[in-house]
């Protein structure tokens, strides 16, 4: 495989990992509700784990409640059970075929647990980054090994992937220092 080839994989692979990291922070709660913090809870739909958000309709219409609307009224039960089973730490009130969740203001220790719980987030994402560097380099090595590509080329890839890696290390710093000042201003 060229080395743009390998440069290209790898940097999908880094962009992906971020994509994830996005996605994981958006379910970590600040002081206000977002349904984001519910649609990939997943409740028993006839048999089948389904994330909330492929089952009802969710909706924020106050920054302290969420409202969820099954589209199967039958369901109800089964939602209320996988948010009572979830980390939310949130109880569900049932009222007729809507279930809504009050979500309380945090506490100056638990915004603080929530910021160090993204930092873990985002330094296991930088992990995840620099393994993929890592095997960016070896398989580099291992072409120039084979002489499929030169000296200089295997210099430049090492060069272009660190640049790679540093881009995407620094984009998770600057999403892990947006949701801590999110969760320490709502």
């Amino acid at each position: 495989m060229p080395i743009k080839g390998i440069l290209s994989d790898s940097e999908s692979k880094t962009k992906r990992s971020v994509e994830v990291l996005q996605d994981e922070l958006k379910a970590v709660r600040s002081g206000r509700a977002s349904t984001a913090l519910v649609e990939n809870i997943k409740a028993d739909f006839y048999g089948t784990p389904t994330p909330l958000k492929q089952m009802a309709t969710l909706a924020a219409p106050q920054v302290d409640m969420i409202v969820i609307k099954p589209f199967d009224p039958a369901s109800v039960k089964d939602i209320e059970k996988a948010i009572k089973a979830s980390d939310l730490s949130i109880a569900p009130i049932v009222d007729g075929k809507i279930i809504r969740l009050n979500v309380p203001s945090l506490s100056e220790e638990r915004r603080r647990q929530l910021i160090q719980q993204a930092k873990h987030t985002g330094e296991q994402t930088k992990v995840g980054i620099r393994n993929i560097r890592r095997e960016t380099i070896k398989q580099l090595e291992k072409q120039q090994k084979d002489k499929l590509i030169t000296e200089d080329d295997l210099e430049k890839g090492k060069k272009q992937i660190d640049d790679i890696t540093k881009q995407y290390s620094d984009k998770v710093d600057e999403l892990i220092k947006h949701k801590s000042n999110e969760i320490m201003l709502d």
